[in-house]
């Protein structure tokens, strides 16, 4: 797996910085006066001639505030490439902690039971006790999410009772109005966008599973680089997992907490 601490971005980072005000140094700038000898009459005889004279003016000669300028734009480049690397390397990763987890056969998975990375919601809205639409239901499993979000994530089941009996979510599907899985998602995604943010929503991938004849949820959650709360009316409540259950941390708590874990 692709490990991204910061020294290793901050290495990416000078190695990208580096390399751009080498390229602009020794690429653009040579370039821009072998186009300038080409336009215009030179005292040198060839083009060589002329880019060697002017790259060595800029580097150890008078020129050398021009030398500065194209090494500070291959720089400015330079820290772009690294962003974007950056940002596939973030992906990378995530997508081999995704592989990782779905290699992970579902079967295997429910079988080894709850856990401190692992936990089993029946449904998200369909109360199977009294065989009725329930949307308090989405509560649960919002806070077993901000749970996992603020430790060290986790996975996710839905359609699985807590004994591991796969229920489905058929009758899930029928309290929204798109009744299918791309319905089922949204309405995770947009319950989790305003109860903990939309930036929440990047941590989390959702993967559906044909499972006994119906489907089963999976959602897959990454630590978030942030403390995550949780809203219930006006109130914010604030979750952790301890063990396998998940538990709501009080003020001082939370604070402590969010102190050793996020530091400034």
């Amino acid at each position: 797996m692709i490990v991204l601490n910061r020294d290793v971005l901050n290495r990416l980072m000078v190695w990208h910085l580096v390399a751009g005000a080498l390229v602009g140094l020794l690429v653009l700038q040579p370039v821009n006066d072998l186009i300038y000898w080409l336009q215009h009459d030179t005292d040198a005889a060839t083009a060589w001639g002329y880019v060697w004279q002017r790259l060595s003016a800029s580097v150890v000669g008078p020129e050398w505030r021009k030398g500065l300028f194209y090494a500070g734009v291959g720089a400015l480049v330079g820290a772009l490439t690294a962003a974007f690397s950056r940002r596939v390397l973030t992906q990378q990763r995530r997508m081999v902690q995704l592989t990782m987890e779905l290699e992970r056969d579902l079967i295997a998975l429910i079988a080894k039971g709850e856990s401190r990375r692992a936990e089993f919601k029946s449904s998200f809205r369909w109360d199977v006790k009294a065989d009725k639409i329930n949307k308090a239901l989405e509560h649960p499993v919002l806070k077993s999410l901000a749970a996992f979000l603020n430790s060290d994530g986790g996975t996710l089941l839905i359609g699985v009772s807590d004994d591991g009996t796969i229920l489905g979510l058929a009758r899930d599907y029928q309290t929204l109005k798109k009744k299918d899985r791309d319905g089922f998602e949204q309405a995770i995604m947009t319950a989790v966008s305003s109860r903990m943010g939309t930036d929440v929503c990047a941590n989390l991938q959702v993967v559906f599973h044909a499972a006994a004849g119906d489907d089963v949820c999976r959602i897959i959650v990454n630590p978030s680089p942030r403390p995550v709360y949780l809203s219930q009316g006006k109130e914010t409540e604030f979750y952790v997992r301890t063990g396998t259950s998940t538990r709501q941390l009080n003020v001082q708590e939370a604070i402590e907490y969010i102190q050793s874990r996020w530091p400034k």
